[in-house]
């Protein structure tokens, strides 16, 4: 099937996800569909003759092209609803997306996958709840899916890649672009150990209405979905209604009843639209996953390349942590050309920064 007019069908107007999948089911192909006649397609419930205007007119083929273009050039993957790489547990959803973008080496059919989501806000709680899930969840062999947002998302990828656990981050906007740009270290190292998606084509903003159908994508990749800190409204809701409308399994952890940051999650248990989880291994418990041996790269592999002003950091942080002026005294390396050293370091999970510009090695 050409992949121009894979990439076309879902540029055209006035077709969504439903009736795109009914003109796939009806003419077999993508490319099918742009070949045939006017009365062919109106003979399809839900075309209309705007629609079936807007099928011949091809203008969405011409705007694929330079979608092409950027997918050719950048090496993403297109994930077709009707491929057999296209992620199984999301096919299986009602309202999956016809394509999906994905830049990144995570098996999106990976035997274990769970989603982890939480509000934008998050707490020295929520964080250290990131932290615990990523150290426990290590020894499982898992994909780790969120939203790369601020607060609990963020933490999550970064505790996933400090454990070297494929993460993914699903987007509200194309592959042209990361949201918050902040993120974008993190996202690159992501494409190495997991990968970003997205059903959204090029020049995309990340507009308010994008975000529940960003979640929807979430809840649907896995096999449960973890909710760590959310208050009473928000995405993180929103990610668990549907993953229970999907009858995916659904786990929030407690916080105090004073917490604003806990409402949603003590929302979801009381109301029975949540499993309560104390700890990561309440999820494995529920899970009835067995250990796998990990397959982590040894700190001492890690630290293979290294060069010799980098080298000189991790020895100096291997004694104990340090402020970044107490590494730049020692190492006479410059704050400017040492502040790039200590990102890339953080980058391969070899090191982890503190607040106050406080540095330690990871592990």
């Amino acid at each position: 099937m050409s992949l121009i007019h894979k990439i076309g069908l879902t540029l055209i107007k006035s077709v969504g996800h439903v009736i795109a999948k009914s003109l796939l089911e009806h003419f077999g192909t993508a490319e099918a569909i742009f070949k045939a006649t006017r009365k062919e397609l109106l003979q399809i419930p839900g075309i209309g003759p705007v629609t079936a205007d807007q099928i011949l007119a091809n203008d969405a083929l011409k705007i694929a092209e330079e979608q092409l273009k950027f997918i050719k050039k950048h090496k993403v993957d297109v994930l077709f609803y009707t491929d057999d790489n296209y992620p199984k547990r999301l096919k299986n959803c009602f309202d999956a997306p016809v394509l999906l973008y994905y830049k990144g080496t995570a098996d999106l059919n990976h035997g274990r996958i769970i989603s982890i989501v939480g509000t934008r806000k998050a707490t020295e709680y929520g964080r250290q709840l990131c932290k615990q899930l990523a150290v426990t969840l290590a020894d499982y062999d898992v994909v780790i899916v969120s939203g790369l947002a601020y607060g609990i998302d963020i933490a999550v990828h970064k505790e996933s890649l400090y454990q070297n656990i494929p993460t993914v981050g699903v987007l509200a906007h194309g592959l042209d672009r990361i949201y918050p740009p902040l993120h974008q270290p993190i996202a690159q190292k992501m494409v190495l150990n997991g990968g970003l998606l997205t059903e959204f084509s090029l020049h995309t903003n990340p507009d308010k209405e994008n975000f529940p159908k960003r979640n929807r994508i979430i809840a649907g990749l896995a096999d449960a979905t973890i909710v760590v800190e959310a208050t009473a409204k928000g995405g993180a809701l929103i990610t668990a209604d549907i993953a229970n409308s999907y009858h995916r399994d659904v786990y929030a952890f407690p916080g105090k009843t004073t917490d604003v940051s806990s409402e949603g999650c003590n929302f979801l248990i009381k109301t029975n639209r949540a499993a309560l989880i104390n700890h990561a291994k309440d999820l494995v418990y529920y899970m009835g996953w067995h250990e796998v041996k990990p397959k982590k790269t040894e700190q001492t592999q890690l630290l293979i390349g290294l060069s010799n002003e980098e080298q000189k950091i991790v020895d100096l942080l291997r004694r104990s942590s340090l402020r970044i002026d107490e590494l730049s005294l020692q190492t006479e390396i410059p704050q400017s050309k040492l502040a790039m050293h200590l990102l890339n370091l953080e980058m391969q999970g070899i090191l982890i920064s503190l607040p106050g510009k406080m540095y330690k090695l990871s592990g």
